[in-house]
């Protein structure tokens, strides 16, 4: 009967050992996931980014995009869409990684539209037209000045500020910070400074979704 219940004793020890060894790496993981947000946080926010949505929204994506991207204009209507079924709980910050060829053009024609108001309908007239002059992923940069025409730009004044230096510095930054992130394609998302744990629309919203049930309880 000792015997018994000795070995029942051991058995529920070794079950509690299980559960707490368990639940320690558990916190130990969700603790260097934290490390890893925070460490990431010095290089996702940056003052120059353009931003849409509340200051105060609690759940912050950083995407770093390059224009020429297909998929990068693939995701652009998607990560809308989240923030519309999310109204003011979600704001996005865009940071750049022109990695195409002539891309950096275009980014610069986004900043400069940028200075006179206008980026974010800039931005969906490249994207929207992205086929016609990125055609087989070879950005013509030239023929962007083609579709961003029609949303009241002041071109003449565009080309002008293009060559700004604090262009060429927002475009610097993003890229060293791209590179400190170990950012090697476009689009890359951030969520409250984590990384999705692996590439897809369902994995961006699986993180979100997470984000938005830890920051509004």
């Amino acid at each position: 009967m000792k015997q018994k219940t000795l070995l029942i004793a051991s058995a529920a020890l070794l079950v509690l050992a299980f559960i707490g060894g368990a639940l320690f790496y558990k916190a130990q993981k969700s603790e260097e996931a934290a490390g890893a947000a925070e460490r990431n946080r010095s290089h996702l926010v940056r003052m120059h980014s353009p931003n849409l949505g509340k200051p105060d929204a609690k759940v912050h994506i950083v995407e770093f995009l390059d224009p020429a991207c297909e998929t990068c204009r693939a995701f652009y209507p998607f990560v809308k869409k989240l923030m519309a079924a999310n109204p003011d709980r979600i704001r996005l910050s865009l940071r750049y990684a022109a990695f195409h060829n002539g891309s950096d053009i275009v980014v610069k024609m986004l900043e400069a539209a940028r200075k006179q108001g206008k980026f974010w309908e800039a931005l969906e007239a490249v994207l929207a037209s992205q086929e016609l002059w990125a055609p087989n992923h070879k950005p013509q940069p030239q023929l962007v000045w083609n579709f961003i025409g029609g949303i009241g730009l002041n071109l003449d004044q565009v080309r002008r500020d293009m060559d700004a230096p604090e262009i060429a510095a927002v475009i610097a930054q993003d890229l060293a910070d791209a590179r400190a992130l170990n950012v090697t394609r476009t689009p890359e998302f951030f969520v409250n400074g984590r990384p999705m744990p692996s590439f897809g629309y369902d994995q961006l919203k699986d993180l979100i979704d997470t984000a938005l049930a830890q920051a509004y309880r």
